[in-house]
């Protein structure tokens, strides 16, 4: 497995494009580097992170076990990616790439998957890929929210023509995702993931300004380490703009985006990539933020 980051130049006239190739190695450090080295800032910009997957023995690697507080670097690869080559598709079967692909998506759902032979790609998968701009948010989780839409109509089909009774088909659809590769139980399997995963959040309705910017304030101060990767479109109470944000641990950049139009429902949605996430405490706080509906209060008469 290897992680290669795509850097752009500010300053050529023709666009270039300068590519740091690592090992199995946590890529964070890279990240923060180049978000807070001043002198590297002023002439190029990170503009993505594409992560090799060796889909023969990638399992080997994301198996591994470390000691307790050490996250495996191969976990680490795949939750800061903005792209994923899941390359060597010839050597496996496609019951053993499905089930990668969606070990690789519950890590980070965020990161776009190409299947490839011999490391064939098109350039325009990994170039301008836009991971670190925050004006790229709004495309970026649109396009997550779409192949969601797309995966459920699919797990739809597939529960309309399924022939067996409807009792069995619920039991084995829980426990569909606790298969691994080869279709054993996957609990095992679970005990070497150090509980890397994605969260999404998706509501309607307004957020209060000073809450959310508290909830926000807090969450990633209390998680910098944690919190690998996260991206979100809000709806502010008062404001007629989008706000869009994206962070990495405890860099965050954040700006007001677009007008919502007037017939637009106003849709908050927020992925967060970590380590121990508490879930349901995160849920729970963000829900805390929303503007309670205005009730409409019925005339007197007579």
């Amino acid at each position: 497995m290897k992680a290669l980051f795509w850097f752009s130049s500010k300053l050529a006239l023709h666009m270039r494009y300068i590519v740091v190739v690592t090992g199995l190695a946590n890529p964070s450090p890279i990240i923060q580097t180049f978000y807070m080295e001043e002198s590297l800032v002023d002439h190029v910009k990170l503009d993505g992170v594409v992560t090799l997957v060796d889909a023969k023995h990638a399992s080997q690697h994301l198996n591994e076990v470390k000691p307790d507080g050490v996250v495996n670097e191969a976990i680490e690869q795949i939750a800061y990616a903005d792209r994923i080559l899941l390359n060597k598709i010839d050597l496996v079967g496609e019951p053993e790439l499905d089930a990668l692909s969606y070990r690789l998506k519950r890590i980070n759902e965020m990161a776009r998957i190409k299947r490839t032979k011999f490391g064939v790609v098109d350039m325009e998968f990994v170039l301008g890929v836009g991971g670190f701009d925050v004006e790229r948010v709004v495309s970026d989780i649109t396009q997550l929210a779409a192949a969601e839409s797309s995966a459920k109509e699919h797990s739809h089909d597939h529960d309309e023509h399924s022939h067996e009774d409807d009792h069995h088909h619920e039991h084995d659809h829980e426990h569909s995702h606790d298969k691994g590769e080869t279709g054993h139980d996957h609990k095992h399997d679970h005990v070497h993931d150090p509980c890397v995963s994605s969260l999404s959040i998706e509501c309607d309705g307004n957020l209060d300004l000073e809450k959310v910017d508290d909830w926000l304030g807090n969450l990633v101060e209390e998680n910098a380490d944690d919190l690998y990767r996260m991206k979100g479109v809000l709806s502010i109470e008062g404001v007629e703009t989008q706000f869009i944000f994206q962070g990495v641990h405890a860099l965050f950049d954040g700006m007001n985006g677009r007008p919502w139009r007037k017939d637009e429902k106003r849709i908050n949605k927020i992925v967060f990539i970590g380590k121990d996430l508490d879930k349901e405490a995160i849920k729970k706080r963000f829900f805390e933020c929303l503007v309670p509906a205005k009730q409409t209060v019925p005339t007197a008469r007579g």
